[in-house]
């Protein structure tokens, strides 16, 4: 069929609305049925109101293009498309206007996008926060040739839009035209509503983006549409200054595409495990000759950091040589031995096992990641060293081991009172935050578990453990992986199946951190005992049933105050939501642990728990023989959680 009678065809399934001089066209629109107002009353009046003094300043608008009013009890803004001249965005809100009343009528709130601008009404003031729902999402029907180009074009494009957008002042969009082909040109736009900051436009747009370019691959034209933000992409320019001529693709909402938003069930779970169950994690091995070759690159690499580097000889005297009598524990990258430097500093020193799952690469991460980030919540690395074949990280020696061999011994979680596990979530959030938001670097840890944070004499947390950790770019809010690492248990969804992780998948191993801390019990317990369930699943039926407060430690005897016991349960919960979106941010965990007036959102029921016995089929392979067992695999090698070894339910020493 000709290009020419196709644009012709797809142009009449459009609801389009007739305007002076050029073509309103309506993409979609969201009317809450859960909150109504009746007809003639003092909501209607002032919704009015509103709406006039929208119409009325959309004709002399700024130049962000955005206004926001509000009569009493209800609020209303508009935004026009960046690139939209201000007489077609005032005869835009004009219509919508008047559209909007029309399908969603006596609803509180209601939105109605355009392609040219945006109008939306609520009860609740909306004014200052990042909303990313309700998600309204669209794409044409048409698939484009070349799909796997043309999906890496995309993603590669949009990253520049959303960087772009993020900086823009003052209306903040950004576009970008692309040749796909000799014939086709990508058109890419994205735009948050003003008064987002950078960061947090990114990481809607980011959202947006992310959403809009997995659920459905190889479509020639896609729209996600956020409260406030969205993101387009077309093979036709669609942002001209004039939408005057422009003929757009129809788009084919579809009810399972808006499902699939709304998050991971245990259904989608239980599908993705027996798609990629498909064969048992492989056993890498490393001869010795490239492993020779990576230790002298990264020798090289970390030169600059000469100034922190120990004689091997002076680490082995401060050990012991490494003597049992001086070993405080074992973890995934190796032992860790307490030691005495000559001017008497107290050390512990990370000897990296010729059988770890980690290597020098992870070794050099690090280094060169602590070396960098001073905070009283994160482990003070002194130095390092590589000679003879060892390689070795030296911190400082912190007193009271990780936290995992207080928490979860019967005879020692006597000494984490109520007052100690607090300070010890909240220490763990203040450095989290400066990782994710206020270091020099925008650091991921990917590994946050309770044999990662030690405690000093004074029960102070730090964060220990950076060789899985990611740096991110400051406009990069997500990246993915397809070898996943990590302690299984700890890790979110989106990271587990898909290979996606962000700041919000620390969140969610945050989250789990928390819900050990008040239970006294680890993850991993509820593999063996039953498997129906993991402690996010026993701690949410409790939860549910309104009876808290049987979940917490009994270690704990009762002494605690009740109030922010269950605070902090629900802010867990809140943090280990299946949808990233909805977890919290840890600035905003941090405000919930310090305030007791701010309102605490909802938490929704975290579907991600781990399948009955009944769905067992190959057993897990575990990395290390603790607890805190490592995954390090492909995602399509992932295979059944339920049958850990004995070890598995060992206390581990620290780390």
């Amino acid at each position: 069929m000709p290009m020419t009678l196709r644009l012709l065809l797809y142009s009449l399934s459009f609801f389009t609305i007739n305007a002076a001089e050029f073509t309103l066209t309506m993409s979609k629109h969201y009317c809450s049925i859960s909150s109504t107002f009746a007809p003639n009353s003092t909501y209607q009046a002032n919704l009015k109101r509103v709406l006039h003094d929208l119409v009325s300043n959309a004709s002399s608008i700024r130049d962000e293009g955005f206004f926001f009013t509000s009569s009493e009890a209800v609020y209303g803004s508009f935004m026009c498309r960046g690139d939209v001249l201000k007489g077609e965005c005032a005869e835009c809100i004009k219509q919508a206007s008047v559209e909007i009343t029309r399908l969603c009528h006596l609803t509180k709130v209601s939105i109605l996008w355009y392609d040219q601008c945006r109008l939306r009404y609520s009860d609740v003031t909306f004014s200052s926060t990042v909303e990313m729902k309700p998600r309204l999402v669209g794409y044409n029907e048409e698939n484009i040739e070349n799909k796997d180009e043309f999906m890496k074009l995309l993603n590669k494009t949009m990253g520049h839009v959303v960087g772009e957008a993020a900086q823009h002042r003052p209306r903040k969009y950004g576009h970008q035209d692309v040749k796909f082909t000799r014939e086709k040109t990508l058109h890419t736009f994205a735009q948050c509503v003003p008064y987002l900051s950078p960061n947090n436009c990114r990481n809607c747009l980011h959202n947006a983006t992310t959403s809009l370019l997995s659920l459905l691959n190889g479509k020639i034209g896609g729209r996600m549409l956020l409260p406030s933000c969205f993101a387009r992409f077309e093979i036709y320019q669609f942002y001209e200054s004039s939408s005057k001529g422009k003929v757009p693709f129809p788009l084919k909402i579809s009810a399972a595409i808006l499902a699939a938003t709304v998050g991971l069930t245990p259904i989608i779970y239980m599908t993705a495990q027996h798609l990629v169950r498909g064969r048992r994690r492989r056993v890498l091995r490393r001869d010795s000759e490239s492993s020779i070759e990576e230790y002298s690159i990264v020798r090289r690499q970390i030169s600059e950091l000469h100034s922190l580097q120990f004689d091997l000889q002076t680490i082995e005297a401060a050990t012991n040589k490494f003597s049992n009598n001086s070993k405080l524990g074992e973890g995934g990258f190796g032992p860790v031995y307490k030691g005495t430097l000559p001017g008497g500093q107290e050390i512990a020193a990370k000897r990296l096992s010729k059988s770890s799952g980690q290597g020098v690469e992870e070794f050099k991460t690090e280094v060169e990641l602590v070396a960098k980030l001073q905070h009283r919540n994160l482990v003070r690395l002194l130095g390092f060293s590589m000679e003879s074949d060892e390689t070795i990280v030296v911190y400082e020696y912190v007193s009271n081991g990780s936290l995992d061999h207080l928490l979860f011994d019967p005879e020692l979680n006597g000494q984490l009172n109520w007052s100690a596990r607090y300070k010890v979530m909240v220490g763990v959030a203040r450095g989290l935050l400066y990782l994710h938001e206020d270091s020099r670097l925008r650091i991921i840890h990917r590994d946050l578990k309770a044999s990662n944070i030690l405690l000093d004499a004074n029960m102070n947390a730090k964060i220990s453990d950076f060789g899985m950790a990611r740096i991110f770019n400051i406009d990069q809010t997500q990246a993915s992986t397809n070898k996943i690492v990590g302690t299984y248990g700890y890790m979110s969804p989106e990271y587990l199946m898909f290979g996606h992780f962000s700041i919000k998948s620390d969140v969610f191993s945050y989250g789990v951190l928390m819900l050990e801390i008040i239970t006294g019990k680890k993850n991993s317990q509820f593999f063996a005992l039953d498997c129906d369930e993991d402690l996010l699943g026993y701690v949410w039926k409790h939860w549910s049933n309104r009876m808290p407060l049987e979940v917490v430690d009994p270690a704990l005897r009762s002494a605690y105050p009740v109030n922010e016991v269950i605070k902090c349960m629900h802010i867990g919960l809140l943090c280990v939501q299946d949808d990233a979106e909805d977890r919290p941010t840890m600035d905003l965990v941090i405000l919930m642990l310090n305030s007791n007036s701010i309102k605490i959102p909802v938490p929704q029921r975290p579907s991600f728990f781990f399948p009955g016995k009944k769905y067992q089929h190959e057993p897990f392979v575990l990395d290390s023989g603790q607890s805190n067992s490592k995954v390090d695999q492909s995602i399509s090698e992932i295979a059944s959680p339920c049958s850990p070894t004995d070890s598995d339910l060992a206390d581990p020493g620290p780390q």
